[in-house]
C-alpha cells in the first residue's frame, strides 16, 4: 500500500464571508500570565487571523488552549497563559467564523465521504475493530515519514516489559523510524534494568521468572546510573550495553524524560520541573509530523494537549499532523479524543504486540 500525503486546501479569503470580515482586534495585557477578556483560545486546527484588509495571516506553529500575542511585524506567537507579560497584545474574539477576524479551518484536510449508508454498525472504535488495514497505513505513512517528516514516540513502561517488545523498538531506532523520544522515568528505568540484569521490575525479560531480590533491581539501575552521573555517561563507559536507552543515546535522538510525583531515583536526565518538562516536550512536538503514543493514557493526552494537527514545512507548506494511540484499554485511547484532541487514530491491541508487529512489517 503507498503513501499520498493529503493536500491541503487554504480558505478561499476572497468569498463571503471572510472577505468582508472585520480586522481581528488584540487587547493588551496589564498583569503577567493574565489575559484579556474575550481573549480567543486555540484549537488544535489551522488559525488565520485578519490582520490588514485583505491579509489573513496563518498562526503557526500552534498548540491548543493558548492565546495568539502579535508582535513585530505582523508575527503572530501561540502562547502560553504563563508566558503573557504586560503590554504583549493578544487577539480577543470567542467566535471562529471569521465575524471576529478570526477563522479556523476545521476543512484544510477533510476527503469527501463516500460512505454508501447513513446507517452502519461498527463506527467507532473498540475491541472488536479489525486493525489490519491500519497497520497497512501505519507502514506506508511511516516509510513515508522516514524521508520527508519527523516521527516522535511517547512510550510508556510496558515497551520495556518484553524481550521481544525491547528487541522491536530498537529495531525501529536502527531502521530508521525514531526522531525523538517522550516519556518519563519508568520507561529508561526498566529499559537501563533490562540492560545491566535481564530484568524488569524484578522479573526476567524473557521467561518472566522473578529475580533474586527482584524488587531492588529497578532501585539498583538506577543507583548505577546516578553514580555514573547521567545516562549518557553510563552509555559511554560501557555500563550499559544495549536497549532503547542506548540506542538513543548513540545515535544521538533526543528525548525528554519527564518527571512524576511517583518516581524513584529518578533517572539524572528526568526533567523534575513540569513546566521546563513541557517546553521541552514542545520544542521536539513543534517539529514532529507523526506522533505514536503506546501505553501511558496520561503522557499521550499530554503530548496531545501540546500537538496541533496541523504544521508548516518550509518546502511544501501546511501539512497533516498524524497522531496514534495504542494501549489495550478501549478508555485509554478514547480519552484523548475526550480531552479535544479530535485528529488522533486509536488501534487496541497489547503494545508489546503491537511494536513486535510493527517491527517486522516495516523489515519487509
Amino acid at each position: 500500500m503507498g503513501f499520498c500525503l493529503p493536500l491541503y486546501q487554504p480558505p478561499d479569503f476572497s468569498l463571503p464571508p471572510l472577505a468582508e470580515a472585520e480586522l481581528v482586534r488584540f487587547e493588551t495585557v496589564v498583569r503577567p500570565g493574565v489575559a484579556p477578556d474575550n481573549y480567543h483560545a486555540t484549537t488544535i486546527f489551522p488559525e488565520y487571523f485578519h490582520l490588514a484588509p485583505g491579509r489573513w495571516v496563518l498562526a503557526a506553529p500552534s498548540r491548543m488552549d493558548c492565546v495568539v500575542v502579535r508582535g513585530a511585524g505582523d508575527r503572530l506567537a501561540v502562547t502560553e497563559f504563563r508566558r503573557l507579560r504586560p503590554g504583549d497584545l493578544v487577539a480577543v474574539g470567542r467566535s471562529d467564523n471569521g465575524e471576529e477576524g478570526i477563522w479556523v479551518h476545521t476543512t484544510g484536510f477533510a476527503a469527501a465521504d463516500t460512505g454508501p449508508e447513513k446507517f452502519a454498525f461498527r463506527l467507532g472504535r473498540s475491541r472488536e475493530t479489525s486493525f489490519s488495514i491500519d497497520y497497512d497505513h501505519l507502514y506506508a505513512l511511516l516509510r513515508h515519514e522516514r524521508q520527508h517528516g519527523v516521527i516522535v514516540w511517547v512510550l510508556g513502561p510496558a515497551v520495556a516489559f518484553d524481550h521481544d517488545a525491547r528487541a522491536a523498538f530498537v529495531g525501529l531506532i536502527e531502521l530508521g523510524f525514531v526522531d525523538a523520544l517522550l516519556a518519563g522515568n519508568g520507561l529508561a528505568t526498566h529499559d537501563i534494568e533490562g540492560a545491566l540484569f535481564g530484568t524488569a521490575l524484578g522479573r526476567e525479560l524473557y521467561g518472566k521468572q522473578p529475580a533474586v531480590h527482584g524488587h531492588y533491581k529497578h532501585l539498583d539501575a538506577l543507583n548505577r546510573v546516578r553514580g555514573a552521573g547521567s545516562i549518557r555517561r553510563a552509555v559511554e563507559s560501557g555500563l550499559i550495553g544495549d536497549g532503547i536507552m542506548k540506542e538513543l543515546v548513540d545515535r544521538a535522538i533526543p528525548f525528554v524524560l519527564a518527571g512524576s510525583i511517583r518516581d524513584d531515583g529518578p533517572m539524572p536526565e528526568v526533567v523534575a520541573d513540569v513546566y521546563e518538562a513541557q517546553d521541552r516536550m514542545r520544542a521536539l512536538t513543534a517539529g514532529a509530523t507523526t506522533i505514536i503514543g503506546l501505553a501511558t493514557q496520561l503522557h499521550t493526552i499530554a503530548t496531545g494537549n501540546l500537538t496541533p494537527s496541523f504544521t508548516v514545512d518550509p518546502r511544501s507548506g501546511v501539512r497533516p499532523v498524524f497522531f496514534y494511540t495504542v494501549d489495550m484499554s478501549e478508555f485509554a485511547v478514547n480519552k484523548l479524543t475526550d480531552r479535544g484532541s479530535l485528529a488522533a487514530t486509536s488501534i487496541l491491541t497489547n503494545v508489546q504486540d503491537f511494536i513486535v508487529t510493527l517491527h517486522r512489517g516495516l523489515m519487509e
